[in-house]
């Protein structure tokens, strides 16, 4: 990102005010980033919080988002304290990300009429069925438009007072700023986006309308959602009420300008420079997801694929899983109260670290080993819940190597499923980029995704700081927006002199992933078997299960394992 600066430069902007501040709500872990004017991370502060099961639906407690954001400026003005000898009192710019999808719907006093449902609910099924088929347009299970319609569906009495809905960016943003809005990108995991207007479809938009019509007059989808800005649109600035929300000490002070708000995967495009056509990234979290840019609409609407944009407005086909790296994570806690009963404890990012390089001894196709990373519902996959297995007929060679091995291959299992459906449409893919904290143990998890996906995967130096650092870039935009596209400055500050380490895909891996994933894709079969037959312990509505939040590192929300695979939801 530009030249390097000294640590004068740096304190300068600082306490000068120079510096931009990106903020992220993932799914485990609550993060800002400073970032100075050559675009040097200059502090971080973070905080980890957890998804909860009420009633048969994942949530968070708006309590939490605003005493987690506390928690996590206050790490950041303490890190600044500590590095500079200042507090931070004054940003040039700031901007907020998180989760994109799920449904809080607001009255007119503000108030929220039902617990926020997040995108790893999958009650939707019927709302989103029906919508697809009206539209002619994938609308996934997590959308904020299906959860509206089964809310619909649904006849639920809340709707009588709905005066506003939005995603979890847009109402931090809202609640900073005064103003109800979203960047493109977020929005389009709320409803379609017309890349010629980049802004809601219009002509969706009405069908939409007319069919919650025939159940809820009056209920209208265009009074509810927020107004579309594209990056490098000014949307708003840092109310006192707001600055008070995230530093109530009243150190930082009122009167940043805001970027538009922004989903992860957002800025998961903007962190790997993944914005134009050809380019992708993957995201490796609580979920995976992979984010191509197209060259052109595609042809057809498949359930595998939702078609979302980036910050810009551009159309990205998005193969979004909802099972990532938490069993992994899972397994290699397992093996941490392993090596402490030896007598030998080691810190967890040590027995991360050396689990991911043992999957490299591993045989090419795991040895006959196959896992299944499903704690939640897969709508690929067609599953509503699951269960985590490992399966392994009697002649498969049960090494350490190979059950790594099957385990990484497993995060990238549903996404091989759905990128397969993209190669049909004859999409090309350049490069992929990337990011989560998988892939800080270098070579491993980028060498096995390039097996899976086929293509060469890049890792950018910067990536460990993910989602956050793609906001500050997205606000730093905010200063030149008005000279260059989004991709120009990308290419020409921001990633001027990034390093970024290549990986080719190696022929046999290949050729072994492609053995694994017949037998994956095949044992599908025994994954559904499992949720027919073995219950899962407060799950009532099929919206996820196989963990409670918090029982086990690994589990959605457990820091210690998290921490290692992943910020990005």
């Amino acid at each position: 990102m530009g030249p390097d600066h000294d640590e004068h430069d740096h304190r300068d902007d600082v306490t000068a005010g120079r510096a931009v501040l990106g903020i992220e709500l993932g799914s485990t872990r609550i993060k800002a980033v400073l970032v100075g004017r050559d675009g040097t991370t200059l502090a971080a502060g973070g905080h980890d919080w957890e998804n909860q099961l009420v009633d048969g639906r994942w949530t968070y407690a708006l309590e939490a988002v605003w005493s987690g954001l506390q928690s996590c400026v206050a790490a950041l003005q303490d890190d600044v304290e500590r590095r500079y000898g200042a507090r931070l009192t004054d940003v040039g710019a700031l901007g907020v990300s998180a989760m994109m999808h799920g449904y809080l719907p607001f009255d007119a006093d503000g108030e929220l009429l039902v617990p926020f449902r997040t995108w790893r609910n999958t009650s939707t099924g019927a709302a989103a069925a029906e919508l697809s088929e009206l539209l002619g347009h994938n609308i996934p299970l997590r959308w904020s438009v299906a959860h509206l319609y089964q809310a619909v569906l649904d006849d639920e009495p809340h709707l009588a007072q709905v005066d506003f809905l939005t995603t979890l960016a847009g109402y931090v943003h809202w609640r900073l700023t005064g103003r109800k809005v979203l960047g493109v990108g977020d929005a389009s995991g709320m409803f379609p986006i017309d890349p010629a207007t980049r802004t809601y479809d219009a002509r969706m938009l009405a069908a939409a309308d007319e069919r919650i019509a025939t159940s809820r007059p009056g209920l209208r989808l265009t009074d509810l959602l927020p107004e579309v800005l594209v990056a490098g649109q000014e949307a708003g600035r840092l109310t006192p009420e707001g600055a008070a929300l995230l530093d109530p000490t009243g150190t930082l002070r009122p009167g940043a300008a805001l970027c538009p708000p922004e989903g992860d995967a957002g800025t998961g495009m903007v962190a790997t420079n993944a914005v134009a056509p050809r380019t992708g990234n993957v995201s490796v979290g609580t979920s995976v997801f992979a984010m191509v840019v197209l060259e052109r609409p595609l042809e057809r609407v498949h359930h595998e694929l939702d078609v979302v944009t980036t910050p810009a407005g551009d159309l990205v086909a998005m193969v979004h899983c909802n099972n990532g790296a938490s069993e992994l994570g899972a397994w290699a806690e397992v093996f941490g109260q392993f090596a402490a009963a030896l007598g030998t404890p080691a810190e967890p990012d040590a027995v991360f670290g050396a689990l991911l390089r043992e999957a490299l001894t591993g045989e090419a196709d795991a040895g006959g080993v196959v896992a299944y990373n499903y704690l939640a519902g897969e709508p690929i996959t067609g599953l509503a819940e699951g269960r985590p297995l490992i399966l392994r007929t009697p002649d498969s060679r049960l090494t350490l190597g190979n059950v790594v091995r099957a385990q990484v291959y497993g995060v990238f299992g549903t996404l091989s499923l759905g990128m397969r459906v993209l190669a049909g449409e004859g999409v090309e893919l350049d490069t992929l980029f990337a990011h989560g904290g998988l892939f800080r143990t270098a070579g491993v998890a980028q060498r096995l995704l390039a097996a899976a996906v086929g293509a060469p995967v890049a890792v950018a130096r910067t990536a460990s700081e993910g989602g956050p650092w793609g906001m500050a870039a997205l606000a730093a935009y905010l200063e030149v927006a008005g000279e260059q596209d989004l991709q120009t400055f990308l290419d020409d500050v921001v990633f001027a002199d990034a390093e970024v380490d290549v990986v080719e895909p190696d022929a046999d891996d290949v050729a072994g992933y492609a053995v694994y994933l017949e037998r994956y894709s095949a044992g599908l079969a025994a994954q559904r078997a499992a949720v027919a037959s073995v219950p899962a312990a407060g799950a009532t509505d099929g919206t996820a299960a196989g963990a409670t939040d918090g029982t086990a590192a690994g589990a959605p929300g457990a820091a210690t394992s998290t921490d290692r695979t992943g910020e990005q939801a």
